[in-house]
């Protein structure tokens, strides 16, 4: 079954990828990112995780406040306080589990598919080494030098861009 998805993205792109890698990763990288984006804007209480955010930094604040205090009872209040919001996050974080789950087999068919046309494959070369390069060479023990960056690596930058912009734009925080 995984062959004959290989082979209609094959019929699909395979032309375009053997002669615009660096284009075709971008582009990959702003599909798959935007969409994932997307699909967590539409599936996400976004409010709701904004509320969670601040209650967050407000509860840090008053607990800085009870320590310097010195009081017992705020602690303990501000520790209840805590306990709640935990509570809180462990439900968003249940909530965020299913834009992963829709956008997770995507992932993992398209990257191996693309690794098929570019295992070691240098997509961006930069004019000197980049610590930055060398960091997503070691992710999946890459043989490309300091100063080139394979298909995981562009991706991972292009569908960081996108995802930002998006996010930006749909007022995500």
């Amino acid at each position: 079954m995984i062959e004959g998805i290989y082979e209609f993205l094959d019929g699909l792109f395979g032309g375009y990828i053997v002669q615009h890698p660096l284009l075709a990763i971008t582009l990959a990288g702003f599909v798959i990112g935007g969409l994932y984006t997307l699909i967590y804007y539409f599936f996400m209480d976004v409010e709701k995780m904004r509320k969670i955010q601040e209650l967050s930094k407000q509860l840090q604040k008053e607990m800085m406040e009870a320590q310097k205090s010195g009081d017992e009872k705020k602690l303990k209040k501000v520790q209840q306080k805590q306990l709640e919001l935990m509570r809180m996050q462990g439900d968003l974080m249940r909530q965020q589990m299913i834009p992963m789950l829709l956008t997770l087999p995507i992932f993992w068919v398209f990257f191996a598919w693309l690794g098929r046309w570019y295992v070691e494959v240098a997509i961006a070369k930069a004019p000197f080494n980049f610590f930055l390069f060398d960091w997503f060479h070691g992710w999946y023990h890459s043989a490309l030098g300091p100063d080139e960056l394979g298909y995981f690596g562009w991706y991972v930058l292009s569908s960081y861009v996108i995802g930002m912009v998006l996010r930006k734009f749909l007022d995500m925080g």
